[in-house]
């Protein structure tokens, strides 16, 4: 048995995570996520002996996994219109129940420069490509030659990100609902259009 991770630590990451959300790379400083995580001080350095950059990269990580099992488990339902759609549900229900401030905390990393951590940028992209990885590969098992899946998942995962930024600033889910039914509409031509093959197992 793998021995127990440390629930200051765990704290701190999710912390990381959700200060992210909200506040951008600039904002999550160790001493904001230990106010938020509730962690002691002294656990900061035993725990992410790279500081700062490595827990934003833990919360990075953590982040993509966890969108990552949703998009997984979506496309385990087998239609992969209403996993899409389930994707943009996903985003407009924590836009609403956050009021508007939570958004992706990738996208927070990926944007700002960070020039002391290069290596948080590259960690952002990993994450984008495993997303668009799990979506292409839905769309592929459906009959779509490869290169169109990769194209569509690319270009949902760009829909998503970019509308989720327009609701924050217009406090308003209209953007994100406008980019879900243009590409629900787009995946059912898609599909309706692919050589007759079937879904794959």
């Amino acid at each position: 048995m793998s021995p127990r991770k440390s629930d200051s630590r765990e704290r701190m990451i999710l912390s990381a995570a959700e200060l992210l959300r909200e506040y951008g790379v600039g904002a999550t400083s160790i001493d904001r996520v230990l106010a938020h995580s509730g962690a002691p001080r002294g656990s900061v350095y035993h725990h992410f002996p790279g500081g700062r950059a490595q827990l934003i990269d833990e919360a990075v990580a953590l982040a993509g996994d966890f969108i990552a099992g949703l998009i997984d488990a979506a496309t385990r339902a087998g239609d992969p219109v209403k996993a899409v759609d389930a994707f943009f549900e996903l985003w407009r229900e924590r836009l609403v129940r956050s009021d508007f401030r939570a958004g992706c905390p990738i996208v927070a990393v990926a944007v700002e420069t960070n020039d002391g951590a290069p290596h948080l940028a590259r960690s952002a992209a990993a994450v984008f490509a495993r997303w668009q990885e799990a979506l292409a590969a839905l769309f592929e098992r459906h009959g779509l030659p490869e290169q169109r899946g990769k194209r569509l998942a690319a270009f949902i995962i760009a829909a998503v990100e970019g509308s989720v930024i327009m609701c924050r600033a217009e406090r308003s889910t209209a953007a994100l609902e406008a980019a879900a039914a243009e590409i629900h509409d787009l995946l059912i031509h898609a599909l309706q259009s692919r050589p007759e093959t079937g879904p794959r197992p």
